[in-house]
């Protein structure tokens, strides 16, 4: 009887150890949540003159990020800053208007990005640009959230490369999914 009662609670306890979940949850790092990619309008860019850089940023589904105007103040805002080499300067980054979604972790509708978001930078490329090979480090800074829990900021080094040629009659415009012609 002993022996029968032993293998009875052995199954029940190896039972009990496949039921159990085969790990805790994993929190995701923010760098998997958001994917950035950069993208220059043309190429070559030739010198004199204007092109964009764009970050498209593909958010994780179920995750989002604060939008640049944030709608409250402890938020950490969608931010993209450039460090200009010699020969280019920068505009204002243009960012995509948010949108208000509510969360039960706040009173207030909060302004948010989520799916794929695109940020603009203007540049141009003056006269005296260094032809060949170039780039314009990047800097974004985001924080994704999901309904139930924020990770940390988290600050991206990203880099925009492209070609610099003589003369902007060289210069093609490509990736046009994202730079439609105007």
């Amino acid at each position: 009887m002993k022996f029968l009662a032993a293998i009875f609670l052995g199954a029940l306890l190896l039972i009990a150890i496949v039921a159990l979940p085969s790990s805790p949850q994993q929190i995701p790092s923010p760098k998997d949540v958001v994917a950035p990619t950069t993208y220059v309008s043309f190429d070559p860019v030739g010198r004199g003159s204007h092109f964009q850089i764009a970050v498209v940023m593909k958010i994780r589904n179920g995750f989002h990020i604060n939008a640049r105007e944030k709608s409250e103040e402890y938020l950490i805002a969608t931010d993209l800053r450039a460090n200009a080499p010699s020969g280019f300067q920068l505009g204002e980054v243009s960012y995509p208007k948010g949108a208000l979604h509510n969360f039960a972790f706040s009173k207030t509708p909060l302004n948010v990005y989520e799916g794929t978001i695109t940020l603009r930078l203007p540049v141009i490329a003056e006269n005296s640009a260094p032809l060949g090979g170039q780039h314009i480090p990047l800097k974004l800074r985001y924080q994704a959230c999901s309904t139930e829990i924020c990770l940390p900021p988290v600050t991206r080094a990203l880099d925009a490369t492209f070609n610099v040629a003589a003369s902007s009659s060289l210069s093609k415009p490509v990736h046009s999914e994202i730079f439609p012609p105007r």
